[in-house]
């Protein structure tokens, strides 16, 4: 038996220095070099994390032989480099931590127990919103804003920074998190020092944000989870998982002239969405990686909750030494991941064939230019066929599509399928260099020609980082862009997390009239219903060369390969081929992209703003909460803290409060734009004195549990079976009533009656908020019922104490025929809590008819099981750290 892994340390010279590493090749197994690359970093992280309690012998090899039988399966704890956060999920997790170190206070212990032992990074990134636009002062007024709207939950993390260790905040107005992730903070090779030497191996993260994935273009491992398991990871928990399967995408040939990183990503969600890769890996491998870039891997694997994937990685090869070194790391840096890699085995070689649990192929030069949309990301539409794609959208909602209103004051008509905005935003795209020089070189086109954008589209321009001004400013782009009205508006997600701003009330007052279906194009990574705009039905990903083209269109109705987007100044038509740029223009321009732009942006990447610097905050080791506050309040999770209970406790006589189709988002249940004046969350607000003007959106507000209690389930295009109308309503306790969500939970709570909800397929799907969890907690659900879930939403369920439940695979909703007056009694068949576990559930209805059908727990592991007897994932890691102050 194995008691140590210290005999598998081997020494590495670079340089004039030397390191130490976890050699898998002194590993007694005979396939570790067949072994995906993604799982030889698991196995190294297992074996530099081995104690036989949390990391035993069975997983060193269930992982060294995993290639001998590639399905997957098998507990395992997984601990992270670092962790990565940012406001939106960042706040609610640095309240709970706040939150935390009071119980302990409480309880008379030390609060330093509750400090991150790993580093953690936190970037202000959400919070910008797209006020102003279409002006050179668009920015300046955008920041000024958004620092008056949060400067309670700036003051809050700025306090943070000074009370917690190892807790860096890079301020608002720097970038996105997974761009200043790119193209800073990830070092592919991570060192610590110890005892013994240096100790070397590879970076890997876990994020609060379920775009976390980006690094995986680079080489670094990393996913995103909730913010309540972040939390527990950089308090020193391992993170629970399960052995992945592990889905090898071969990428064959290359991408034809004119076709973009965009269109390759929205294909591969497309194909992968169709293979179904929940819970999986997904590993790129081939000869066709040779002819993509860094930036183009990142563009991919960006998305990856989109195609549902938990990453989707590329391995290191020459093509990341390039990007280390145009981003100007060290030449230390750059020598030391080549030589780590190539000695490890995680150095990708042509003809690289490793094992894989399933295998998907795809020739590069198949793909076509091409948009997603109008609701979904993996409903990809080729560029030629989106005005017949509109057009049936628009007959779904029960419109003729000749339909038009007039826009006051401008004396122009919108119609169905306009573009009302047009945003170049998101890390996704923003972060490719390639991209976004086309989008530049088409705005320059376009201007030569003396086209203008149509004067009903918000236009924006929100990059994830500041070099993205730098080359565009450098080489004279960006005055083509602010020509048509795509100035800066803001470093951060914007359009991307639903931080649109108003439409200018003309075009907004021209959709309410005629309750237009219009779109939005964005060259983002999501376009859930609802999230980009309330008043946008239609939203489409594209590539920001796509986007400038569609706002110069001004519609979606249109065969952007054959018919003209607009007339020149000299009546002539203008086809999209005629501003297309070539990639020797690209590359033309691209040659101005240099290490030393990045290096500049970086200087001084946590010292922000003037007005950043001029929050004062006072130095405390807890946090001083204000009753009066409205952004930041203290959490009642922590409050009552319960022994724990091996048994799995039944509910019975629950009731509905929501029955829901498939594809049911985290922004279905948890939106984080904007707050509606009539609406729980508004009336709460409201009755606070705070002015709708002031409302800010769910997002900003996540440190204020009132507020996400009231907003849970109230999506504006929330469609729940039990009524028949579209939103955040439900049916009351009479089973005839139709009321808000909240309302509803409120009086099911004022007479003790446990609540569960119903889904179908891909329950959960999206962002990684925890907060669609904890509102799911406080609405007094016990149990979420659904056909299948998404990882992340699943785990988050676990961590706060609420029982995600799989109906077995033969039953669907439809064979339930729910109306939402039955009652719902879930019997463990063992009362044992374990992983997995069967459970019986009996619908009862009205007439007296009993329907039973049968379910597992997706408590899926002994460490999730562990958690949920504590009541959730915090509860144990403090009950836990109290023991053992």
């Amino acid at each position: 038996m194995m008691k140590s892994t210290e005999h598998l340390i081997s020494e590495l010279s670079c340089g004039d220095r030397r390191y130490r590493y976890y050699d898998l090749s002194k590993l007694d197994a005979t396939n570790i070099d067949r072994l995906p690359k993604s799982l030889k970093i698991l196995l190294e992280n297992q074996l530099r994390h081995f104690d036989g309690e949390n990391v035993g012998e069975g997983i060193v090899d269930a992982i060294s032989n995993w290639a001998d039988s590639p399905q997957g399966g098998g507990d395992m704890n997984f601990s992270p480099a670092r962790v990565l956060m940012q406001d939106f999920t960042g706040v609610p997790a640095i309240v709970d931590l706040a939150a935390m170190r009071d119980a302990v206070a409480k309880n008379g212990g030390d609060v330093s127990v509750i400090n991150p032992q790993i580093p953690v990074d936190l970037v202000i990134d959400h919070s910008v919103t797209v006020d102003q636009f279409g002006s050179e002062q668009a920015f300046k007024e955008n920041v000024a804003l958004e620092m008056e709207r949060n400067y309670e939950r700036y003051r809050f993390l700025k306090w943070g920074q000074s009370a917690f260790q190892n807790f860096n905040v890079v301020p608002p107005g720097t970038g996105i998190c997974h761009q200043v992730n790119l193209e800073y903070l990830a070092q592919v090779v991570w060192q610590k020092d110890t005892d013994d030497g240096t100790l070397v191996y590879p970076d890997t993260v876990l994020g609060t944000d379920s775009h976390t994935p980006m690094v995986n273009g680079l080489g670094v491992l990393g996913w995103g989870v909730g913010g309540i398991e972040a939390e527990a990871a950089l308090l020193g928990q391992p993170y629970s998982m399960i052995l992945p399967e592990v889905v090898g995408f071969k990428l064959n040939g290359r991408l034809n002239e004119g076709v973009t990183a965009t269109d390759l990503v929205l294909t591969v969600v497309e194909i992968l969405r169709r293979q179904g890769v929940v819970g999986k890996f997904v590993e790129f491998y081939g000869d066709g990686l040779a002819d993509l870039t860094v930036a183009d891997r990142a563009t991919i694997a960006n998305m990856a909750p989109e195609y549902g994937a938990t990453c989707g990685y590329f391995p290191v090869d020459e093509a990341t030494l390039a990007y280390l070194k145009l981003t100007g790391r060290s030449g230390e840096t750059v020598a030391l991941t080549e030589a780590y890699c190539k000695a490890q085995g995680l150095w990708r070689h042509p003809g690289d064939q490793p094992v894989f649990s399933d295998v998907v192929e795809l020739d590069l030069a198949s793909v076509e230019p091409s948009l997603a949309g109008p609701s979904r990301p993996q409903d990809r539409v080729g560029l030629s066929r989106l005005g017949q794609a509109i057009d049936e959208f628009i007959e779904l909602k029960g419109k003729d599509v000749d339909e038009s209103a007039t826009i006051p004051d401008m004396g122009e008509k919108l119609h169905h399928g306009d573009v009302v905005i047009a945003a170049i935003t998101s890390c996704t795209n923003t972060s490719n260099p390639d991209v976004m020089i086309a989008a530049g070189i088409v705005a320059r086109k376009a201007r030569e020609r003396g086209l203008r954008v149509k004067p009903w589209v918000k236009t924006s321009l929100a990059p994830g980082s500041k070099v993205v001004s730098q080359y565009l400013a450098d080489s004279g782009l960006q005055d083509d862009l602010d020509s048509l009205g795509f100035d800066l508006v803001g470093y951060g997600c914007t359009t991307c997390i639903g931080n649109s701003g108003p439409l200018p009330p003309p075009v907004a007052d021209a959709i309410d009239s005629k309750d237009l279906v219009v779109s939005a194009l964005l060259s983002g990574n999501r376009n859930f219903e609802g999230r980009i705009h309330p008043q946008v039905k239609a939203s489409w990903l594209a590539s920001p060369p796509l986007v400038v083209a569609f706002a110069l269109a001004g519609t979606t109705r249109i065969n952007l390969q054959e018919e003209a987007l607009a007339t020149d100044k000299n009546g002539k038509p203008v086809y999209l081929k005629d501003l297309w740029p070539s990639t020797e223009d690209i590359q033309d321009i691209r040659k101005t992209v240099s290490g030393s732009m990045y290096r500049n942006a970086y200087a001084d990447v946590f010292h922000g703003t003037e007005e950043w610097r001029a929050l004062e905050v006072e130095s405390s080791d807890t946090y001083q909460w204000q009753d009066e506050s409205t952004y930041i309040r203290l959490p009642s999770f922590f409050d009552d803290l319960k022994s724990p209970s091996d048994t799995c406790p039944p509910i019975k006589s629950a009731r509905l409060l929501g029955v829901f189709g498939d594809s049911i988002t985290t922004d279905h249940i948890s939106p984080a734009g904007k707050i509606a004046e009539d609406s729980p969350a508004g009336h709460y607000l409201q009755s606070l004195d705070i002015k709708p003007a002031d409302f800010n959106s769910y997002g900003s507000r996540r440190g204020n549990h009132e507020v996400m209690l009231r907003g849970t389930f109230a999506n504006v295009r929330l469609n729940n079976n039990m009524v028949d109308r579209e939103g955040g309503f439900t049916l009351g306790p009479d089973g005839k009533q139709v009321m808000s969500v909240f309302d509803a939970a409120m009086k099911y709570q004022q007479k003790d009656t446990p609540l569960v909800v119903i889904a179908g397929k891909q329950y959960g799907t999206g962002s990684s908020r925890d907060w669609a969890a904890k509102g799911t907690l406080l609405l007094g659900i016990r149990a979420v019922i659904a056909e299948s879930f998404e990882r992340i939403h699943r785990s988050n369920l676990i961590g706060m104490g609420v029982m995600p439940i799989e109906l077995d695979e033969e039953v669907t909703m439809d064979m339930l025929d729910l109306q939402g007056n039955e009652q719902v009694d879930v019997m463990p068949c063992d009362e044992t809590l374990a992983p997995k576990q069967t459970l019986r559930i009996v619908i009862s209805r009205d007439d007296g008819s009993r329907h039973e059908v049968l379910g597992r727990s997706r408590i899926d592991t002994a460490q999730e099981a562990t958690y949920f007897k504590y009541g959730g994932i915090l509860q144990y890691v403090l009950s836990k750290l109290q023991r053992t102050e």
